[in-house]
């Protein structure tokens, strides 16, 4: 049996602001957006009452899928740290960090820590930030590829 990754969801609160967000900033392109039935939504949730849109994006072989929910009414928002179970976040090549620093300060998204140079593992000698998009909550690693 073969399993590979197909998508990774991200639920948003406005769903032309982070489409824009990963488009603009990381080069993303939508394949598709469409809402969908809410009985066929609510039976993959478990969630009475769940209404959504969503957007698929790519950016070379990784796919996207903003998920943007109109229902129920008690949606709940989460942030959790980075430290915390359940946190997810996700990561992207930049060729040149300190360009990338200005354009996602300039977004805005929210710098979590510092920019930091990785002493072990694959990532050995490559800066690193973390970032949090305001509107999302989603962290977002950018990782300065070699030959920056």
């Amino acid at each position: 049996m073969s399993v590979t990754v197909n998508h990774t969801g991200i639920t948003v609160k406005d769903l032309d602001r982070a489409e824009a967000l990963f488009r603009d900033l990381f080069g993303f392109e939508r394949f598709s957006r469409a809402p969908r039935d809410p009985e066929i939504i609510e039976a993959v949730t478990g969630v009475p009452g769940a209404e959504v849109e969503i957007v698929y994006m790519r950016n070379g072989p990784a796919n996207i899928e903003l998920l943007c929910y109109s229902g129920p009414a008690d949606r709940q928002d989460y942030r959790p740290r980075p430290v915390d179970l359940g946190s997810l976040h996700m990561a992207m090549n930049v060729s040149d960090m300190d360009s990338m620093l200005t354009r996602a300060r300039a977004w805005p998204l929210e710098q979590v820590g510092e920019v930091i140079v990785i002493d072990q593992g694959p990532n050995t000698g490559l800066r690193i930030v973390y970032f949090r998009s305001p509107e999302e909550g989603l962290i977002i690693e950018l990782i300065e590829m070699r030959g920056g």
